[in-house]
């Protein structure tokens, strides 16, 4: 695909919280235009990233508002508003909808363990609740289950909002599959950094990144070198960046990348629980890889 409708470099924000754990808008704002400024092309706003089980419905639309302001149309705002309640969902897709963002993305219900006729219902409801185009999310290793590359090429065929799929199965002949099987003008984007440069050889068009907090250009510089064929720089980027993608991962995310913003001297407070800030051990390997890679 030449030119993907979101670009090729996403970045899923985190969310900005103040030192008693209440939304920092202004930061959220500020990150955006950060993020924008090192590279992202577009936003997901309270994602798994973003903390999103922890952001109520009402603190999720203010952050919606925030980062739409802020971006002011110079790039696309994916907001997260898929739940494990496809009322829930179908309800605050609609709220979430009428402040003007770009697209939704909606989660596998998680914890439900819905069967894959289930998942189609689910997500054929929240699609067809609102007017704007919808990214699926496959992430079994929080949802437990996996939405199977028949399900996503049903869903991609029958619903024409309808039109990516953030795949994080790590499943890559799950993923060639729905490349292979998909309508025309449906994407599918890597959820793991670590896995972008393979997915994009068997035909992914991007990333929905977390590294890029910290290591935009150069993530962005990795997706430009896969896409035009220069394999040895992308595979040189990808090498380069590995230590980066595993570090942030060393824990539950979004705790280290909300440490690497803080390293890198751009504070957004810690998560709410039941996250909690790294160990000392974790940040200092962390410090290291940041510093290895002259981003500190």
């Amino acid at each position: 695909m030449a030119q993907p409708r979101f670009g090729r470099l996403i970045t899923a924000m985190v969310t900005p919280f103040d030192r008693d754990l209440q939304l920092d808008l202004d930061r959220a704002a500020q990150l955006a235009d950060r993020l924008l400024d090192q590279g992202s092309q577009a936003l997901v706003v309270c994602g798994t990233t973003g903390e999103s089980p922890t952001v109520f419905y009402d603190q999720k639309l203010e952050l919606f508002r925030a980062v739409i302001d802020s971006v002011s149309g110079r790039a696309p705002v994916i907001a997260n508003a898929g739940d494990n309640s496809t009322a829930d969902s179908v309800e605050f897709a609609r709220k979430v909808e009428s402040l003007g963002v770009d697209a939704i993305m909606a989660v596998v219900p998680y914890y439900n363990k819905p069967p894959q006729e289930g998942l189609y219902r689910h997500f054929r409801a929240v699609a067809e609740a609102v007017d704007v185009p919808v990214v699926l999310y496959n992430i079994p290793g929080r949802c437990v289950i996996n939405m199977t590359a028949e399900t996503t090429l049903r869903l991609a065929r029958d619903v024409p909002n309808i039109v990516a799929v953030k795949e994080a199965s790590g499943n890559l002949g799950q993923i060639a599959e729905i490349v292979s099987g998909a309508p025309d003008g449906f994407e599918v984007l890597s959820g793991d950094d670590e896995m972008t440069l393979p997915m994009m050889g068997v035909g992914c068009t991007g990333v929905i990144s977390v590294a890029s907090h910290v290591a935009g250009p150069r993530v962005r510089e990795m997706v430009d070198a896969a896409r035009s064929g220069d394999h040895t720089k992308a595979l040189s980027l990808h090498l380069q960046l590995l230590p980066l993608f595993k570090a942030l991962f060393i824990t539950s995310n979004p705790i280290m990348v909300k440490d690497a913003l803080a390293q890198c001297g751009f504070t957004v407070g810690e998560c709410r629980l039941p996250l909690v800030p790294p160990t000392a051990e974790q940040s200092a390997e962390l410090g290291r890889v940041l510093a290895h890679l002259h981003l500190i």
